[in-house]
């Protein structure tokens, strides 16, 4: 397949998910259709107040969006595992929502889980208006087939928490509980994500404060874990610009309590737009230009014939950070219906902690 019609949660596009549902032509512009056109669906502009409950669920007039959660966990003899849980919405056609099976809504998801020594992946498709998959707001339940994130008993709705999340697949499952004590965070200038200096944006907000407990099941053999999870919301309907080519994407769990999250957009004329967000304990945040971010590749993996950047060398001078990260298992591929990198890792330097990376387009 055309590398230009891969997708991920950040890549997740029109055109490549028709492709993949309905096998009819599709014309991605940059990476994965995400630069095409957003004419006739809701345009992502700065100044948006968010309202919860409501903007836990979806967001229909805008062609995408995705509900995304990563966690980071040690079972008691100190194994590390990471997990993974993505629900993508997608609009076929911009105008009133139909119903049953002529509702444009497609959904699509991604489970995995991954160990030093393991990594497994599952994916699942579904069509909007037949009950398959969908989001609810109140009260909150996120599902495509059995796999689900639902709010439990006393769930407040601006910490969106406690929740319940699981899922599985051939060769192993996980359910876990999320707790958190502080509200989302809103990425961006107040939750106006900019990925490109032409204007393409989205409205992103996250809660990084997750405490997980749970199991983790692999090869029939399961597991008690707990640890730290990170959870974005995204929609828009043109987020990027039509010369990026892909990113790399990081949610970053210090172990002196700060979080930090930094994505890089490649671009063909190799001019790349980054952004950060720097997060207190407390919940305050601070916003990093793309000037004082520098995220460099070093050790590339071979992965399906592709060279895939798996340790990365970051600073950011202003916070006084300079680490490195490498990951619990280099072979953290996605090989689902639209390809990429994403697992846990770990950094050292002038910070720890853990976190997950994701890269696309390579």
């Amino acid at each position: 397949m055309n590398d230009r019609l891969r997708i991920s949660r950040r890549g997740f596009a029109g055109g490549a998910l028709v492709l993949a549902v309905s096998r009819t032509p599709g014309f991605a512009q940059g990476f994965a259709g995400l630069g095409m056109s957003g004419e006739g669906f809701a345009p992502v502009v700065p100044g948006k107040t968010f309202a919860f409950p409501a903007d836990h669920g979806p967001h229909p007039d805008y062609r995408i969006e995705w509900w995304y959660l990563t966690a980071n966990l040690v079972d008691s003899a100190g194994t590390a595992y990471g997990a993974q849980w993505t629900l993508f919405r997608q609009t076929t056609r911009p105008g009133p929502q139909q119903e049953g099976w002529a509702n444009q809504q497609l959904w699509m998801g991604h489970a995995a889980v991954t160990r030093a020594d393991a990594h497994r992946y599952s994916e699942a498709f579904a069509r909007g208006g037949v009950g398959q998959a969908g989001v609810e707001a109140t009260p909150y339940r996120a599902w495509i087939d059995s796999w689900q994130m639902r709010g439990l008993d006393g769930m407040r709705e601006n910490t969106l928490a406690p929740l319940e999340l699981s899922a599985s697949g051939a060769d192993f499952a996980y359910a876990l509980r999320l707790d958190a004590d502080h509200a989302v965070v809103l990425q961006g200038e107040a939750g106006y994500s900019r990925k490109s200096e032409r204007g393409q944006a989205s409205y992103y907000f996250s809660q990084p404060y997750f405490r997980a407990t749970g199991s983790i099941t692999i090869d029939d053999r399961p597991v008690e874990v707990t640890g730290q999870a990170w959870m974005d919301r995204e929609w828009s309907s043109q987020p990027l610009a039509s010369g990026q080519t892909g990113w790399d994407w990081l949610s970053l769990h210090l172990n002196s309590g700060e979080k930090l999250m930094l994505f890089r957009l490649r671009q063909n004329d190799g001019h790349h737009y980054a952004s950060g967000n720097w997060i207190l304990p407390d919940g305050k945040t601070r916003q990093i230009a793309s000037a004082d971010i520098t995220m460099t590749p070093k050790t590339l993996t071979g992965i399906e014939g592709r060279k895939i950047p798996t340790t990365w060398d970051i600073a950011i001078p202003s916070l006084n950070l300079a680490i490195s990260c490498v990951p619990l298992n280099a072979n953290s591929w996605m090989g689902t219906s639209f390809p990429y990198w994403e697992g846990p890792i770990g950094f050292a330097g002038s910070h720890g902690g853990v976190g997950y990376l994701e890269m696309t387009g390579y």
